[in-house]
């Protein structure tokens, strides 16, 4: 104001001095009449209930201090008038732990943090198997059956299964037995893994799975990636197109009816994608390695009565070896190489 006042007293125009300085005509007329109150965006403000510096110092010794250091804000604020003290309110004491990147766990209890599962590899069938349970919806509202699935990771066959009124680890136990006497498992042969459930924590199925030898494995909690394979059968499971979305199953005999087609078909009919596409029970038998030679000869054979069609190789029809639950980034990056130096040798 002081610097139009001069330009204008010196003969300037008002308006070209306002341009110059960056503010409209009318905003010098309103402060010329009304005093100079800032209000114009960004421009700095005195904020009468902002903490002052020495405030915020209190708070944080005051939250800092012994007697408060394992208490929320939640909880110091109460304490304090109780004493007869008051140093800010709760949301004010959040904003300053905030900017002083305090605002973590507080409290006896700390954070738990969960490691990512041990990695498991499988070179052949009946090494690594993996099993969860899912709901099956019955036609009464409220009421569902639980289907219990355990799957060989290396071949994905489905070996074992049952279905269930109740979630009980006294279930789970007795299909574990159950699969490994149709399997011919034998002590410390197989590891079993599972997620965080109660079933799969339960003292039953431990008791079960120490005396049968057989490795238990767990995923952290709440993380479905933990346990991909048995996440992706289910997903086959719900969307196959005879499964009863709508109608739902009448009783669980039905439910029990239906799974024993659902298992027959996936065993022996459904050609898995994650497999090359032949059938879990060819994998698990061994019976993979030739079906796959004879694909590998067909397209060797398309490919020699029509070479110009073919810019490079055949198709791949070779199915890993290994078959890994929970790489580690360590494994990631050995198959990644593994895999590149095949690439180059071909």
């Amino acid at each position: 104001m002081h610097l139009i006042k001069e330009a204008h007293a010196q003969g300037a125009r008002k308006s070209k001095a306002c341009a110059l300085l960056g503010v409209t005509l009318r905003t010098v007329a309103r402060w010329e009449k009304q005093g100079v109150i800032d209000n114009r965006k960004g421009a700095s403000r005195h904020i009468a209930n902002r903490l002052t510096k020495k405030e915020k110092q209190l708070i944080i010794s005051t939250v800092n201090n012994a007697q408060y250091c394992d208490l929320p804000p939640c909880q110091i604020v109460p304490r304090l008038a109780d004493q007869g003290l008051y140093i800010a309110s709760e949301s004010s004491i959040y904003r300053v732990l905030r900017a002083e990147k305090q605002l973590a766990q507080r409290g006896l209890v700390k954070a738990r943090k969960h490691k990512r599962p041990e990695a498991h590899e499988a070179t052949g069938p009946n090494q690594l198997w993996s099993w969860d349970i899912t709901y099956c919806p019955s036609q009464v509202r409220g009421i569902y059956f639980y289907l219990y699935m355990i799957m060989d990771i290396y071949s994905r066959k489905i070996v074992g299964w049952t279905v269930q009124q109740e979630q009980s680890a006294e279930h789970a136990a007795n299909l574990i037995q159950q699969a490994c006497l149709d399997e011919g498992i034998e002590r410390h042969q197989i590891t079993l893994h599972a997620d965080n459930g109660s079933p799969m924590k339960g003292a039953t199925m431990l008791a079960k799975l120490e005396m049968l030898g057989i490795v238990p494995s767990f995923s952290r909690p709440s993380v479905s990636d933990d346990n991909p394979f048995s996440e992706a059968l289910f997903k086959t499971v719900k969307y196959h197109p005879t499964f009863p979305l709508a109608t739902k199953f009448e009783t669980i005999f039905a439910a029990r009816t239906w799974v024993v087609k659902f298992e027959k078909w996936y065993n022996t009919q459904h050609c898995h994608s994650g497999l090359k596409f032949i059938t879990p029970n060819a994998r698990h038998s061994g019976a993979d390695k030739a079906i796959m030679k004879k694909r590998q000869a067909v397209y060797l054979q398309a490919k020699a009565n029509r070479p110009e069609r073919w810019s490079g190789n055949t198709r791949n029809w070779e199915l890993p070896s290994v078959v890994t639950l929970n790489a580690n980034r360590k494994m990631k990056m050995n198959k990644a190489k593994q895999a590149g130096e095949i690439k180059a040798s071909i």
